[in-house]
């Protein structure tokens, strides 16, 4: 690396704004986080991705793995396999997630507790993506996560 980056240091990030997850079913990617997780659906292109927004700052981007490989107005990118990520609900909230998903049919494959606080549901969306629903605590940020 070049220079001395605490010379010029920018401003801290924030948050995650976006966060990319892909899905070769894209309809069925739709139902799930639509109809089960129940997040607005921001936006679509047929075949290529479809966007949700995730509380009053993040958006869940969910594209199709081969086409965001193919020329856009944006670089290709994608990614091999399963990813992980996690969506933070209330500590009230989870048994009524829990009976939802159980509403569904989707199994949970796993609830854990966490040593700092906070319990984490484990879920499978339809393209085999590990989803976290998890309540404050488990990181012990200083926002409360």
């Amino acid at each position: 690396m070049a220079g001395d980056p605490s010379n010029n240091s920018p401003p801290p990030i924030s948050h995650i704004l976006e966060l990319g997850v892909y899905a070769a079913d894209l309809k069925a990617a739709q139902w799930f986080y639509g109809q089960v997780l129940g997040l607005e659906q921001l936006g679509q292109e047929e075949g290529r991705h479809v966007f949700f927004r995730v509380g009053d700052r993040s958006v869940l981007l969910v594209f199709h793995p081969e086409h965001t490989q193919e020329g856009s107005s944006l670089p290709p990118h994608g990614a091999q396999g399963a990813g992980h990520f996690a969506l933070a609900i209330p500590a009230e909230a989870l048994p009524s997630w829990r009976q939802r998903l159980q509403s569904f049919g989707i199994p949970v494959e796993q609830e854990v507790h966490w040593p700092r606080g906070g319990t984490s549901l484990f879920f499978r969306d339809p393209a085999g993506n590990l989803v976290e629903l998890v309540t404050p605590g488990c990181w012990g940020l200083p926002s409360g996560w």
